[in-house]
């Protein structure tokens, strides 16, 4: 069984037991959260597709680690005018681990 959930203004395919980056979510490790917006559900049999959340269904998640991900390079320049700036970013993420999807 499979759902997509939305997220952090992203969206996501996610199975039980699936391990996830998502945006940084409140809660430490070891804490169960939810994920309500749930866009569809399918696996056996005919798929339920929401118009645009299905009612009732949610998806269970345990907190793993808040962490960052990797360095990226923001660079900045103009040409012929000696303008250069370098700049890095880490986005903080939540780990999480799918632990039960319901259908409703």
């Amino acid at each position: 069984m499979f759902a997509v959930i939305k997220t952090g203004g992203k969206q996501y395919t996610v199975r039980k037991d699936d391990i996830l980056r998502v945006e940084k979510l409140d809660g430490g490790a070891g804490d169960k959260i939810a994920f309500d917006e749930v866009l569809m559900v399918g696996g056996e049999g005919a798929a339920k597709i929401g118009a645009p959340l299905l009612e009732g269904a949610s998806v269970a998640a345990e907190v793993l680690e808040q962490t960052r991900n990797g360095k990226i390079v923001v660079f900045k320049k103009k040409r012929r005018k000696n303008y250069r700036r370098k700049a890095g970013h880490k986005q903080h993420v939540t780990v999480v681990k799918i632990t039960d999807i319901a259908a409703g």
